[in-house]
């Protein structure tokens, strides 16, 4: 008989212990953390789609080079940053990002960069609280180049940790 109640309050603790966890990782997850799959090929080849993102919600301090998540649109999509507040952006004729009048030597990025005929023109300077997104895939990407500086309210987090689906 001893047995059979220690087993029911074992089981009970476990439950306790089982729902608390749950509680913790809703919270966690609701309000620190995001969890996206990137929906397209515009970050390769450092996120390729499909790629699993955690997100770190509570950071708004952006610098340049850091990856966000922004809401566009009705899509979930990641952005690097390339130029914070105060900053001017500009891309010369020979197609390369210019930042504060300097070329930047983006490492992550294998095209060249020009402004699209529909975007926004061309320098930019970035006001309080903005920043200017870009793709690494600078074909045909959704970008700053389209949709101009971003409000840093508007960013969802920063990335913390990259999961890959595919070509493992």
């Amino acid at each position: 008989m001893n047995q059979r109640l220690a087993l029911k309050q074992e089981i009970k603790e476990l439950g306790i212990k089982i729902g608390l966890l749950i509680i913790v990782f809703s919270v966690l997850f609701g309000f620190c953390f995001g969890f996206i799959a990137n929906p397209d090929d515009s970050m390769s080849p450092a996120f390729c789609e499909g790629d699993l993102v955690l997100y770190y919600r509570l950071d708004r301090t952006y610098v340049s080079n850091d990856t966000v998540v922004m809401k566009y649109k009705d899509r979930t999509i990641v952005r690097r940053v390339v130029a914070v507040e105060g900053d001017t952006v500009d891309i010369n004729e020979d197609g390369q990002l210019m930042v504060n009048g300097f070329v930047q030597q983006e490492s992550h990025v294998f095209t060249k960069t020009y402004p699209y005929k529909e975007g926004i023109e061309f320098p930019v300077t970035l006001k309080k609280d903005e920043v200017f997104l870009m793709a690494d895939n600078r074909d045909n990407a959704q970008d700053g180049r389209i949709f101009g500086p971003v409000k840093r309210s508007d960013i969802k987090g920063s990335v913390m940790l990259i999961c890959r689906r595919r070509n493992l």
